[in-house]
């Protein structure tokens, strides 16, 4: 077990599904959120089906500061093109490019309701984005969750090649340069795994979440 303590909206973590699928139902309201994210729970809907179904997979997918991967063309894409990176900028934009980048559009879990329950956790001030512009257009980035030291990354978008990776890199950089100390990607994909995600056992996440959760850290300026 944890040292989290009881969830007031969710059973253990420990008690999901082999998938995963821990409970079904309930609101995506702030406060309910918020208590997820403490327990190691997330909402991951399936378009056209209601209710919302909330998810804690063993394992969880992270990634580790010093194991994230930056090729040497990645990092020479991050020195010599003309990205400019901006912080909680447009975060409505990043969090509709995620849900409507090609590839995705009426194939997305980010559905309507996810989009006006994130948007209001951050104008609450618990979730951020990273943006990467090109000549005045967005053309990549991420959004996530921050809760003490804990960021959970939600999704990312890239309109030209290597946009999202920047945006990963720069929001490591600040993560690290914050005091975060786990960053949570939640279900691994060759594309992370490419990056260096790797997947710890839930038991481990939840033992270093419960640390990370009481940390001082802070995104924002």
């Amino acid at each position: 077990m944890s040292r989290l303590g009881p969830s007031r909206f969710f059973p253990p973590p420990e008690l999901a599904s082999p998938e995963g699928l821990l409970a079904v139902g309930g609101s995506l309201s702030p406060e309910r959120l918020l208590d997820a994210y403490r327990h190691g729970i997330f909402p991951w809907p399936i378009e056209g089906f209601d209710p919302v179904l909330w998810w804690s997979p063993d394992p969880r997918a992270v990634f580790e500061f010093d194991r994230f991967h930056v090729s040497r063309r990645l990092a020479r894409t991050c020195r010599n093109t003309d990205f400019e990176i901006t912080f909680d900028r447009d975060f409505p934009a990043v969090i509709a490019g995620c849900a409507e980048s090609p590839g995705r559009r009426h194939n997305t879990w980010i559905t309507p309701a996810m989009v006006e329950a994130y948007t209001r956790l951050h104008e609450l001030g618990h979730a951020h984005s990273v943006e990467v512009w090109r000549q005045g257009r967005m053309v990549g980035g991420v959004y996530g969750v921050a809760i003490g030291g804990l960021f959970a990354a939600e999704s990312m978008f890239s309109l030209e090649r290597d946009a999202s990776k920047v945006a990963l890199v720069h929001l490591r950089n600040r993560l690290i340069a914050r005091g975060f100390a786990i960053w949570d990607i939640q279900v691994i994909t060759p594309h992370t795994a490419s990056l260096g995600a790797v997947e710890i056992p839930r038991r481990e996440y939840l033992r270093r979440l419960a640390a990370a959760i009481e940390l001082p850290a802070t995104f924002g300026p």
